[in-house]
């Protein structure tokens, strides 16, 4: 296995079966880890739009007024959204986890066209969708 960046229209990526042996195969399988790493940051966008609304959905006197212990329970219609929203937060993590590792575990097949398509996937994907932060 190759342990230095080489430029190659041959490589293995992940899996067995991606196996690359043409150009064609090439820019396939590099326009398809651009997308992996578009889609990682497009998941970030969710993750960090979710913690927006998780926070809103908060008691009041836990998210306006500092840390401080409201009187009684609060288990009313604000902390069961609360929990919907931590439970959203937590599969988009999942996901991004599994993205960020795939693109990452590609990247180590050490083949720079891979590794470029990964660089420009992650520049398209966070000058694209975090504009898109403030509108949510």
């Amino acid at each position: 296995m190759q342990m230095s960046f080489y430029f190659s229209d041959t490589a293995v990526l992940l899996f067995d079966f991606w196996s690359v042996q043409t150009p064609t195969g090439m820019a396939l399988s590099v326009l398809v880890i651009l997308l992996l790493a578009v889609l990682y940051e497009a998941v970030k966008l969710g993750k960090a739009l979710l913690l927006r609304r998780a926070l809103l959905a908060l008691p009041r006197s836990l998210s306006r007024e500092g840390l401080t212990e409201p009187e009684e329970l609060d288990t009313g219609p604000g902390q069961g959204r609360w929990f919907c929203y931590h439970v959203g937060q937590t599969l988009f993590h999942v996901v991004q986890v599994v993205l960020g590792y795939m693109v990452m575990l590609a990247v180590m097949s050490y083949n720079a066209w891979i590794f470029l398509g990964a660089i420009v996937g992650s520049t398209l994907g966070y000058f694209v969708v975090y504009p898109l932060l403030g509108r949510g």
